[in-house]
């Protein structure tokens, strides 16, 4: 071990990623990564950039600051064929690699299974072993609450079709018009939930419990407004379902307190939801959920002092207990009621609340359809810093796909709503036949100077073939592989011999220790003949491999998709 002074808080800094042609490593498949650590750490994209975290309670995008300098200095000198070995945020070795190869391999938060808890991990997270990289701040690129804006809105339009559609092909906004939908939680994933139901043509109700979380998504325009109080509240939500409007309303309390009330005034008469849900920060019990009865001062205080956790973590426990039941109450009213991924509905379970998977995770409800057609959160960022950059490469998805008029919607909506947070990017839910067409139509447009800079292409970790987590995307799985992780494994290995410019495998991102693996990538389009086979093998084996998962496991859509498109899986007849 190698004694050094770490600092995890310096309240000096403040990080924003280099924009412009000019380079400060030594070629774009460098630069990338140099850029986009810093983009995760942009004070409009990161929750607490001045500790590193970006996400997700204690998601960080290094390990230290004595690290993330570092890996900058690295990122300056690596030539292009050079690989930089990072551990759970620390770079740890510089090797002889070849051009094809990725540029930075990443590894964080991996223990081995019986020492993957949060104690274990809490206990070398204090002695600076270990980061915790959930899925896309350790591995570089997170977008903001954009990255997270569309699946979620894919949910809740799914949910609409299912619950109150006429047909399939009504449009979202009609299912959901003068209907509401109430949550919690508006962090760095959960913040996308307000525009989303917006975008979906539902009201939503949105309980924080952090005003400074509040004003982050007034500020940038994913909620409309904040209710003075829970009678405010019912009062706004009447009054914009009556309209037939789609706005999104923020109330400042603690679920665990808030949904019970709701409930007792549900069975007293007052109006339900149409739908529940929650994205609080739960399968963090030490940063992540504020017990009831706390204060959020009184919260931070015992966070940040190690003797004071065991008494945290339970009464998060208990009063994420509370908050499972609730959604339970309101579900045995008739309600449709969803996990979105936090696993709240474990922690419930744990503390006793023995019918906590009474209600569905989103995947096996909403999405995994998508999943079988190789369908998940494709995204790529402008390294120039020009917007016109990204509204170039929306147009060439268009054109590229006319016949598709739900992304062209999408891309409307986002055009209009979503304010880019740091570095220009966009998210669109693309398929098997469809990422490699965007991915080498981009790099063409970089080659023949459409676009003023490379552009950056990756995906959340939540995506079609790149993830095991049994309470979240594997969650009831036909044949009954919700706990395999090899499949994670193989896609992060497959994108490793593929060439993509950086790729990572990571632990309990999104659900916590010991509830996920799953894998990373990232590629560049420079405008290279190189960078155009990679992209040609990378962004068709990534999301290849997430149809030959579902194929494996027996669905009749993935497989009917493998054979379309031509994949070799040589046990599927």
């Amino acid at each position: 071990m190698t004694d050094y002074k770490f600092t995890r808080t310096d309240e000096s800094r403040e990080i924003a990623s280099p924009t412009g042609s000019t380079l400060s490593c030594k070629s774009w498949l460098t630069e990338a990564p140099f850029r986009m650590i810093q983009n995760n750490l942009h004070p409009d994209v990161a929750e607490n950039p001045k500790s590193l975290v970006v996400y997700g309670g204690i998601g960080r995008a290094a390990r230290n600051w004595e690290c993330y300098d570092q890996i900058l200095e690295s990122l300056k000198q690596l030539e292009d064929d050079q690989t930089l070995l990072v551990q759970s945020g620390k770079p740890v070795g510089v090797f002889q690699t070849h051009e094809d190869a990725p540029r930075v391999l990443i590894a964080n938060s991996n223990l081995v299974p019986k020492w993957a808890t949060w104690e274990h991990f809490n206990e070398l997270d204090r002695k600076d072993l270990m980061m915790y990289g959930q899925m896309t701040a350790g591995s570089w690129i997170y977008i903001g609450t954009q990255g997270i804006v569309q699946g979620t809105y894919e949910t809740f339009a799914e949910a609409g079709r299912q619950h109150y559609g006429s047909g399939a092909q009504t449009a979202s906004t009609d299912n959901w018009k003068g209907r509401w939908i109430l949550t919690a939680g508006l962090g760095g994933m959960g913040g996308a939930q307000p525009l989303a139901a917006t975008f979906a043509g539902a009201v939503s109700l949105n309980i924080e419990c952090q005003q400074t979380s509040i004003d982050f998504r007034l500020r940038t325009g994913y909620v409309d407004m904040q209710a003075k109080d829970l009678d405010d509240a019912y009062a706004l939500i009447k009054k914009h379902t009556a309209a037939g409007d789609a706005v999104s309303i923020a109330l400042l309390g603690n679920a665990a307190e808030i949904l019970p009330e709701m409930v007792k005034r549900a069975k007293d008469g007052e109006i339900k939801p149409d739908l529940v849900t929650d994205q609080t920060s739960a399968h963090d019990l030490i940063n992540g959920y504020l017990p009831a009865g706390w204060t959020v001062e009184e919260w931070k205080a015992a966070a940040a002092d190690d003797t004071q956790h065991p008494r945290l973590a339970k009464a998060a426990a208990e009063s994420c207990a509370i908050h499972v039941q609730a959604i339970l109450d309101f579900q045995q009213m008739g309600i449709p009621a969803t996990d979105y991924g936090n696993n709240i509905r474990q922690v419930a379970f744990d503390e006793g609340v023995k019918d906590a998977f009474n209600f569905p995770g989103f995947v096996p409800a909403y999405v995994r359809p998508l999943f079988c057609q190789g369908k998940g959160p494709f995204r790529w960022v402008a390294l120039s810093g020009d917007p016109e950059d990204i509204y170039k490469t929306d147009q060439k998805i268009k054109e590229l796909f006319p016949e598709n008029k739900h992304v062209h919607n999408w891309l409307d909506m986002a055009n209009e709503r979503i304010k880019f947070q740091g570095l220009p990017a966009r998210i669109c839910w693309l398929g098997l036949g469809e990422r490699d067409k965007a991915g080498l139509a981009f790099n063409e447009m970089v080659k023949n100077g459409e676009l003023k800079g490379p552009i950056v292409i990756g995906r959340d970790h939540l995506d079609t073939g790149s993830v095991a987590s049994p309470n979240r995307e594997t969650e009831s799985m036909k044949d009954g592989s919700d706990a395999v992780s090899d499949w994670a494994l193989l896609n992060g290995m497959l994108n490793v011999a593929g060439g993509a410019t950086w790729v990572s495998l990571h632990h309990g991102g999104g659900v916590g220790m010991g509830y996920s693996q799953h894998s990373g990538m990232v590629i560049v389009a420079d405008g290279t003949d190189a960078a155009a086979k990679r992209l040609a093998r990378v962004l068709v084996n990534d999301c290849g491999s997430g149809v030959m998962r579902h194929a494996d496991a027996g669905y009749e859509l993935a497989i009917k998709t493998a054979k379309d498109y031509g994949l070799k899986l040589p046990m599927i007849k």
